[in-house]
């Protein structure tokens, strides 16, 4: 896989990934071990609940979308994120939900260090129904090209 420089990059550019299920297992292990509310961790407890089932906590939601997200920057020579704004969970992940990750670069522009660039992206992962189950805007520094 060819790898992109900042240079390669531009405003207006587009991705999507393959879609992934969001499996029963995998979520009531990250909720019970990471953010144990009844919601998101006890099965009976969450029947009573507002969303009637368990549901997703948003960071296991966006570590999914940071799996999802290799599929489409992994070519990237970023050199880190450093921030994310407006950071929303308009809908909860459920289990069974199959999603997928969109992202595209709103901004681009020189950074303190000449070997570096400011990257915004706009980011988003979607159910089955292309509902948004979390959005937000992430600030990256992305490698530029050496030049001798």
């Amino acid at each position: 896989m060819q790898k992109r420089y900042y240079e390669d990059l531009k405003v207006g550019m587009k991705g999507s990934s393959k879609s992934m299920r969001v499996t029963r297992k995998e979520l009531l292990e990250y909720a019970n071990k990471y953010d144990p509310q009844y919601f998101h961790a006890d099965e009976v407890g969450a029947k009573d609940s507002i969303f009637e089932d368990v549901i997703a906590p948003g960071t296991y939601t966006a570590t999914l979308w940071r799996l999802l997200d290799h599929q489409i920057n992994g070519d990237i020579f970023f050199v880190c994120g450093f921030g994310w704004d407006e950071v929303r969970w308009p809908l909860p992940l459920r289990p069974d939900d199959e999603i997928y990750a969109t992202s595209e670069i709103l901004e681009l522009r020189d950074s303190s260090k000449p070997w570096r660039g400011h990257a915004l992206f706009h980011y988003q992962v979607l159910n089955q129904d292309d509902q948004v189950v979390l959005t937000f805007r992430s600030h990256n520094l992305v490698e530029k090209r050496k030049v001798d």
